[in-house]
């Protein structure tokens, strides 16, 4: 099942995940030569600079919303600099490789793991892997006791490595929950987003974003993310895939359906599983939102309210009927406002 999920998934227009090969440019070598004229045919040292070689840059584009454009370049060389040349003349610098990626990318090395950079704004641009610098000619070298310097410096080599590209969602609201427990439903409803909807596990195999019009012509952003089961930080099912995505949400709405067998063991599972994930995703602000609250009378909203955890706010709506929508969207409003 595990297999037939991630086949399914690298065959989707969302990738959120690569890796890639990088070689910035090496800088071009810095020139030694000498200056010759019809008088004097050693005029004095004139080597030029060898050019910078090419960085690779991370650029940020909030009309992207995958990596999908990367999964065919999977190697990205940068071009060298020029060497210097005679009458003090730079070399061409090599021309950077511009990488434009979704914002709430993050960059890393593969071999220390270490994150390289970020990009959470559109525009925002980052060397990712420097170029070498061109080395100095030799009129750099020119001094009082040496007239005639017989060397320059050879460009300096650039960086090479396997590099991931991890891709986190940016959304406002996050909807956690397990699967069919109504989060597209919701996102549907509340967004112009047209998720895949259907009465099996796994529907959503990938994030939606949608935005949320409010009051005064303001809106936010929700996700629907990936359900969760019984294992997730662990890897069992989506896993760690969708449990990433939940790192960049201001406040994670859990959406528990009325039709639970036991709606307080519900959220349990799923706070435990954000805890064993990362522990820090415990100090974002939370609401339960009980779906499908239409099939739902008086005394049961008192019954339910009972089970659920008293430190987190909790409400009832319905995605059918679109009964508590709005104070659904003042809830979540006011929380990613106070």
């Amino acid at each position: 099942m595990k297999a037939l999920l991630l086949h399914n998934m690298e065959k989707a227009n969302f990738v959120d995940y690569i890796r890639i090969f990088c070689r910035s440019g090496k800088g071009g070598a810095g020139s030694m030569h000498f200056m010759r004229t019809k008088y004097n045919a050693k005029a004095g040292p004139d080597g030029g600079d060898g050019g910078r070689g090419a960085h690779i840059i991370l650029k940020g584009n909030k009309q992207l919303w995958t990596l999908l454009h990367l999964r065919y370049h999977k190697n990205v060389l940068a071009e060298d600099g020029e060497k210097g040349s005679g009458n003090n003349s730079t070399g061409r610098q090599g021309k950077d490789i511009i990488i434009e990626v979704p914002l709430g990318t993050i960059a890393k090395d593969q071999e220390t793991g270490l994150i390289e950079a970020e990009i959470l704004e559109d525009g925002q641009e980052v060397i990712w892997v420097p170029g070498g610098r061109g080395g100095l000619g030799n009129s750099n070298f020119k001094s009082a006791t040496n007239q005639t310097p017989e060397y320059a410096q050879p460009g300096e080599m650039g960086s090479e490595g396997y590099k991931f590209l991890e891709l986190k969602v940016l959304a406002d609201v996050g909807l956690v929950g397990f699967p069919n427990a109504g989060k597209s439903t919701l996102l549907s409803v509340v967004s112009a987003a047209k998720p895949k909807i259907a009465n099996y596990a796994f529907t959503t195999l990938t994030p939606n974003l949608g935005m949320v019009h409010y009051r005064d012509h303001l809106s936010f952003c929700m996700a629907d993310l990936p359900g969760i089961i019984e294992g997730a930080a662990e890897g069992k099912g989506l896993g760690h895939r969708f449990l990433r995505h939940i790192e960049r949400n201001a406040v994670l709405l859990f959406i528990i359906p009325a039709d639970s067998e036991d709606h307080r063991k519900e959220f349990d599972i799923l706070y435990s599983e954000l805890e064993q994930y990362n522990p820090e995703l415990l100090h974002k602000k939370m609401l339960i939102g009980i779906s499908k609250a239409d099939m739902l009378d008086k005394e049961l909203k008192e019954a339910i309210s009972e089970e659920l955890p008293a430190d987190y706010p909790h409400l009832f709506f319905s995605a059918v009927t679109q009964s508590g929508i709005t104070d659904l969207k003042d809830e979540l409003w006011g929380m990613l406002n106070s």
